[in-house]
């Protein structure tokens, strides 16, 4: 099979998993539009791109020091956690006739950064980045050609399945009223929590080999 197709296949499976990113993306979209939304979309791009290089220049060693491994999951885990207590805290603000007044942000670098920590902060993004990284390149061997060719698929396919959720975001972000966009963010801030606390549990159990 080309290596581009293969390289299809994986981006759309990693597409579909749901995760903090994904969670974040489409509540961004919601309610700061869609630039906001493809600013995080692209910020979560440039973070797999830097790990896929990282990978292969083999900075991707320090997850394989425990104490490093440890540090980095207590960290990621605090963070998520943060964005999910700002989503849990957010207010949907609403003109005199209580219709919902979706804000435009002027300033839609922030998102970049965003996305980018969101994305690059977590552990298990970076355990599949090497873990799929290692594979490939056990695969092609010495040509680094269809290497680079096989995450070129993946890391496009990325893209335009994010760009394609912020889409699908902005389309329905109309249909919705002041309580659905309350359950929204509840549901967002939990999911983020949830992931954060699972994480630093996680981390704390392997750190001290109880799992």
């Amino acid at each position: 099979m080309n290596p581009f197709l293969e390289g299809m296949i994986i981006g759309l499976t990693l597409a579909v998993l749901l995760g903090p990113a994904m969670f974040s993306l489409i509540q961004t979209s919601i309610h700061r539009g869609f630039r906001s939304g493809a600013m995080l979309a692209a910020g979560i791009f440039l973070s797999d791109v830097s790990l896929v290089f990282l990978c292969f220049m083999g900075a991707i060693q320090i997850l394989s020091d425990d104490d490093n491994r440890f540090i980095f999951g207590v960290i990621s885990g605090l963070i998520l956690i943060s964005y999910g207590i700002v989503a849990l805290t957010r207010k949907t603000k609403t003109n005199q006739d209580g219709e919902i007044v979706f804000v435009e942000e002027k300033n839609r670098l922030k998102y970049i950064f965003k996305g980018f920590f969101l994305n690059f902060t977590n552990p298990f993004v970076w355990i599949f980045w090497m873990g799929l990284t290692v594979g490939v390149t056990s695969n092609y061997g010495d040509d680094t050609s269809k290497a680079i060719v096989f995450f070129a698929g993946t890391l496009s396919t990325i893209i335009f399945t994010d760009l394609l959720k912020v889409l699908v975001a902005k389309a329905i972000k109309g249909k919705l009223n002041v309580n659905n966009i309350h359950r929204l963010n509840n549901i967002v801030g939990l999911l983020l929590i949830g992931f954060g606390i699972i994480l630093m549990v996680r981390t704390l159990m392997n750190h001290y080999g109880l799992i």
